[in-house]
């Protein structure tokens, strides 16, 4: 079991005592916006969003969450200070919301909890510095290639614009890699 499936299971164990809410983000509603502090931790049950910045030219994707996934403006939840990052749904999404105290309380309740969450953290990195390291190094076909055997699955969950931002290209060149 990945530690995102064994941290689940954990959380349901207790369901009452963890998950703060459920909420029903719409097709394009932002969970948070560029500015604010978001100190809540999401689930996704159903659905897909995105991470992404705006540096008034162009939005940026940084990040997709999809189900049975975690997602957060990680900046913001683990400083407390606003994030230049929104997130956004892709499509009808459902989520579960632990709030940071609650979450907190619940990783310090258990060294196993702790360690899951440490894990899941370390593999946030992993993947953040990959992805960096496709964009320094790699040619736009060999960062598409390179995603597609990371995570096939985002070619059936996320729409073809915003895997063409995730990796620093036009919606055009992404279609012209896929068809040759």
């Amino acid at each position: 079991m990945n530690p995102v499936e064994e941290l689940k299971a954990l959380l349901e164990a207790h369901p009452t005592e963890v998950w703060d809410k459920q909420m029903v983000l719409n097709r394009n509603e932002y969970l948070k916006v560029k500015g604010s502090i978001d100190l809540q931790l999401y689930y996704i049950e159903s659905g897909s969003v995105r991470v992404f910045m705006d540096d008034g030219h162009e939005e940026h994707t940084i990040r997709f969450g999809y189900v049975n996934s975690f997602i957060a403006a990680l900046d913001c939840f683990l400083t407390e200070q606003p994030s230049e990052y929104y997130i956004q749904a892709i499509k009808k999404t459902q989520v579960k919301v632990i709030r940071k105290a609650t979450w907190m309380e619940f990783i310090g309740h258990s060294g196993r909890h702790g360690e899951l969450w440490q894990k899941i953290l370390e593999l946030v990195v992993i993947q953040q510095l990959e992805r960096e390291k496709d964009l320094l190094t790699q040619s736009p076909a060999e960062r598409y290639k390179r995603v597609l055997q990371r995570s096939p699955e985002l070619f059936q969950e996320i729409p073809m614009k915003y895997i063409a931002s995730y990796l620093r290209m036009t919606p055009e060149t992404l279609s012209r890699i896929r068809k040759s």
